[in-house]
């Protein structure tokens, strides 16, 4: 039977190609990276990468926030991954409150792998997914893998060609969790998970993302016999009492089990039910506050479903109750109502845990021990952390893209420093050297030079100026190298005489 899956009719056997491209052969193109990983230009995806518009009815209902909004939202949240722990040991009601007005579109993987625990758990383990990775695995699983992987959101961009990047990433995955866990193995339900967390962030990460859902959000959901969703299945069913009575006792009175229609919703946390919009809001206070907002999800819907005299009507028997819990009207999975009624279920992670309890000890009267012990329930991104602290060192967020720039070679630094002493050598010469006065000076020494004054004007050319230049080059052999014109006139002295051959007279005459 085809099921609705994101606002489109698919049938869970079949891929796009077969649906929408049945005049292509398998031996076409279609499906190559080449025609973006397996689509050719003519389908339009809209903003989450949906093709053909899988999310149109959502569109006009999903709440845009404005551009500066978005911008200051990013900053905060940068913030608060910059500090992750002192915010979430000392500010997590901040935390929690944005989340609950969404993650940014930009850093909702990072994000989400914060929140989780993910990040901690990688850092912890480093080189754990590689080994993983490269081993061959448990070929019973590798065979069920390989047939879900085209039914996990076929209309996609990442996952619309078989064999293609997405598909690939997400096969890595599950077969990684299988060695992981092989206590475990692989159950249907673990691909729609994995496939949400591959289209914001790398295998890597999407893998320990993987991990602390099923080892802290929902543990025991994929263990063999799936007690632990039935457990979950009555706590449900046990606070539908006290939400929407009549509901409860519509469901009571046509003996529905619970395990009828909340297998996916909760296995899958609503990722193959809600439009995409929703899907991602619900997600970012799923992985804050823990499993409690997929009970208030499911509240929601049947008391929406359920909830009305009106509704009941329509639905008399037990199939035809089926059949509407199966095709939930959109106008209660839209984005902005389905949060507003989920933070006002009064539901808390207190309730849910007091009703474990009971219902865990109901079972063990009635069924015995569990067969499979799953690990306690974190419920949310603050438990997690006080329970697990992680290292400083482990919150640092390492770059994706590293740039290699060239280092200088040893002559071009040789060169540069040969080029500084010459450029410091060539200032001490270009100062003058100033004369310093002898304080203690004896009478016989020549008084100092009087302070510069402007230069007397040149004397009128004429026949006393010939006359005494010739006389000079013959007196004095050392005229070549003429003082410097900014020097003071020298005076006569006996200490001028003996080491000067030119006269005031001849020196005014070079000025």
């Amino acid at each position: 039977m085809a099921k609705i899956e994101n606002g489109r009719q698919s049938a869970d056997t079949r891929s796009i190609r077969t649906i929408s491209s049945s005049h292509l052969d398998d031996e076409s193109s279609l499906g190559s990276d080449s025609e973006i990983n397996g689509f050719t230009s003519d389908r339009q995806t809209d903003r989450y990468g949906f093709i053909g518009g899988a999310q149109q009815y959502t569109e006009a209902s999903a709440r845009d926030v404005p551009p500066e909004v978005l911008r200051q939202r990013e900053v905060k949240w940068l913030d608060m991954l910059s500090h992750w722990d002192k915010w979430m040991i000392k500010r997590f009601n901040k935390v929690r409150l944005r989340c609950q007005k969404g993650i940014p579109p930009a850093l909702r993987g990072r994000a989400w792998l914060y929140l989780s625990g993910g990040k901690m758990k990688k850092e912890q383990n480093q080189g754990k997914f590689q080994e993983l990775d490269s081993q061959p695995g448990d070929p019973k699983w590798l065979d069920v893998i390989e047939k879900d992987l085209h039914r996990q959101f076929p209309f996609h961009e990442m996952f619309v060609s078989r064999g293609g990047h997405g598909q690939q990433d997400l096969f890595r995955v599950l077969k990684a969790y299988t060695l992981y866990r092989p206590e475990e193995g692989y159950c249907q339900a673990q691909a729609p998970i994995a496939a949400v967390l591959l289209m914001h962030m790398p295998a890597e990460d999407a893998f320990w993302g993987l991990v602390q859902i099923c080892e802290k959000y929902l543990p025991g959901y994929y263990s063999p016999g799936l007690e632990a969703i039935q457990l979950d299945g009555e706590i449900l069913f046990a606070q539908l009492r006290r939400v929407s009575p009549l509901a409860f006792r519509h469901l009571e009175k046509h003996k529905i089990d619970p395990i009828f229609y909340m297998t996916e919703w909760f296995m899958c946390a609503f990722s193959r039910t809600l439009p995409w919009a929703s899907v991602l809001r619900v997600w970012d206070m799923f992985l804050c506050d823990g499993v409690k907002i997929i009970f208030r999800v499911g509240l929601v819907l049947l008391k929406c479903m359920l909830g009305t005299r009106e509704k009941l009507k329509a639905c008399q028997g037990q199939y035809e109750t089926m059949e509407l819990l199966r095709a939930i009207e959109p106008r209660y999975m839209q984005e902005s109502f389905l949060i507003r009624e989920i933070l006002e279920v009064p539901v808390t992670a207190r309730d849910v845990e007091r009703e474990h309890h009971a219902q865990l000890k109901r079972w063990r009267k009635n069924r015995g021990e569990l067969n499979f012990k799953s690990p306690p329930r974190m419920h949310g991104a603050h438990v997690i952390m006080l329970t697990e602290p992680p290292r400083r060192q482990d919150l640092q967020q390492n770059p994706t893209i590293v740039l290699e720039t060239p280092q200088p070679t040893p002559q071009l630094k040789k060169g540069k420093e040969e080029k500084r002493s010459k450029k410091k050598k060539s200032m001490k010469k270009s100062q003058p050297i100033e004369d310093i006065s002898n304080p203690y000076s004896l009478p016989s020494d020549p008084p100092p030079p009087a302070p510069p004054s402007d230069p007397p004007a040149p004397p009128p050319v004429g026949s006393e100026t010939a006359q005494t230049v010739p006389q000079t080059e013959k007196d004095s052999p050392h005229q070549q190298q003429a003082p410097p014109t900014d020097l003071p006139p020298a005076k006569d002295s006996p200490l001028q005489r003996s080491t000067q051959s030119l006269s005031s007279t001849e020196q005014d005459t070079y000025l």
